[in-house]
């Protein structure tokens, strides 16, 4: 199999290039032995169009990895060993999928591999930013403490997306009704009527008309219509999988007036947390700005840290790197980081940063918990109006001729 990397030397200067083995855990072995440090691995194999179905059935929610998470790191606060803790956890472990894969660390890491080399033979699993955070953690000695802040990580992920979940169940069903209700008065009820309005000569509305022309459509082609929109969601998941595709959904989502708030604060905080791990493990500061930016699920930031990680490495500071960035990163976290370089203490001010923007990503997203509910609510009572409206009113016009 061929893998493509990126890795920095000792010198840190990146590298990019494939490397040929039988499987993940031998590559990873293969680049360590030269003396690289591994930002990221992928296959270098052309994917098949069945691989996301496959990668779907077996996927782990996050609810399940933070569970695993947190019991691997009491177990090894106890001072169990790594294996040991493993096999406890095989037993404990009620998801099937991740039990197999919590055998197969076992069974890579009896065999002599380490764990961030184990957990790297997993990346269905478990994340870039994971396993890096391991390896860094291996590095200085500190495995048990950074699974515990992976533990505390995913534990913060689970909760917000919980809040936002729980917030759009009620309107969701809603709108599923709303849809189902639409399309049995389009499909079932207006071509059944639209011959009495053109018997008796009624003036029919123009919306009532646009109706009337998208129920006899839909009556008729119904069948192409699902396949069509079935297609059409189809390509758009599939061009959204891309490179391309999910830049562009990076860059929507950061142009939308409320949402770009939310998320940026978001990903500020969730790579000020990881830095400051990463500075307090030992990294060097340029691979540690690569990591982090391995924990945003964001194309555009993850570009943006690339340049910072290479302006630091040519000598700038930290700070004025992030102040150039104002488009993604706020004043405040330049001037922040700025005292914490100036006080030697730049990872406890990246840890403020991170408290204190994770506290208004709970204000925002309380926020909108609050807001989002009566607004589709009242939107969907709008478009319930003159749905019905755009019968009642020919149906009005009707009696009146009696």
């Amino acid at each position: 199999m061929k893998f493509r990397y990126q890795a920095r030397n000792k010198g840190g200067e990146l590298q990019v290039g494939f490397v040929d083995a039988p499987d993940r855990g031998t590559a990873t072995n293969i680049l360590t032995s030269h003396g690289l440090y591994i930002l990221s691995m992928v296959s270098g194999e052309e994917a098949h169009w069945y691989d996301s179905i496959v990668t779907f059935f077996r996927r782990v929610k996050t609810t399940d990895l933070m569970i695993f998470t947190r019991q691997f790191s009491t177990l090894l606060g106890a001072k169990v060993p790594l294996g040991d803790a493993l096999k406890n956890l095989h037993r404990q472990t009620n998801n099937k999928v991740l039990q197999e894969v919590v055998f197969e660390l076992y069974s890579d890491i009896d065999a002599g591999l380490a764990l961030s080399q184990a957990l790297e033979r997993q990346k269905g699993v478990f994340s870039d930013f994971y396993i890096n955070m391991v390896r860094s953690a291996e590095v200085t000695g500190r495995v048990e403490e950074v699974m515990g802040f992976l533990a505390d990580y995913l534990e913060k992920e689970v909760h917000l997306v919980s809040r936002v979940r729980n917030a759009l169940i009620y309107p969701i069903v809603v709108i599923v009704l709303f849809i189902g209700v639409a399309f049995l008065l389009l499909a079932v009820v207006l071509p059944q009527i639209e011959p009495i309005f053109k018997e008796s000569n009624v003036a029919i509305p123009l919306f009532t008309r646009i109706l009337l022309a998208t129920g006899v459509f839909l009556k008729q082609w119904w069948i192409f219509v699902v396949l069509f929109v079935g297609l059409l969601l189809a390509l758009l998941f599939n061009y959204l999988g891309t490179k391309e595709g999910r830049a562009v959904a990076d860059d929507v989502r950061m142009r939308l007036p409320f949402f770009r708030k939310l998320f940026e604060r978001l990903y500020v905080a969730r790579f000020a947390e990881s830095l400051s791990v990463l500075i307090k493990g030992g990294v060097p500061i340029v691979q540690s700005i690569e990591i982090a930016g391995h924990t945003i699920d964001n194309v555009l930031y993850q570009e943006v840290l690339h340049e910072v990680a290479e302006e630091v490495r040519r000598g700038e500071l930290l700070s004025r790197a992030l102040e150039k960035q104002e488009h993604f990163f706020p004043p405040l976290v330049g001037q922040m980081v700025g005292v914490g370089e100036t006080t030697g203490r730049l990872d406890e001010l990246l840890d403020r940063i991170s408290r204190f923007y994770s506290s208004q990503v709970d204000d925002v997203v309380s926020n909108l918990v609050e807001l989002i509910q009566p607004a589709l609510i009242l939107g969907i009572g709008v478009l319930s109006g003159l749905l019905f409206a755009s019968i009642l009113l020919p149906l009005y016009n009707l009696v009146q001729t009696f």
